[in-house]
């Protein structure tokens, strides 16, 4: 699974899903091992434990990075910011 984190390995992992693996994901339930007998919705999931447990890593990597003195800001982190005309 190493290889789906470099660059173009990713799109290439991604490429392998067809969008039929993702008909009904909204109603599935997650069967985590940890809370036998329980469940949780897929939205409740994503946004409750996936998302924010990406970005509490996300985070201390790049800490992690610039207190070793990688050259990073926060635009690094934040990557690119699509602005717009009023």
């Amino acid at each position: 699974m190493v290889a789906i984190f470099t660059g173009s390995g990713t799109l290439d992992y991604l490429g392998t899903f067809s969008a039929a693996v993702f008909d009904g994901a909204k109603e599935r339930l997650v069967e985590l091992p940890w809370m036998q007998g329980k469940v949780a919705a897929s939205g409740d999931y994503l946004n409750e434990m996936a998302l924010p447990n990406f970005y509490f890593h996300l985070t201390h990597a790049y800490a992690i990075l610039r207190h070793n003195g990688v050259d990073l800001g926060k635009m690094d982190f934040l990557g690119s910011v699509t602005f717009r005309d009023k």
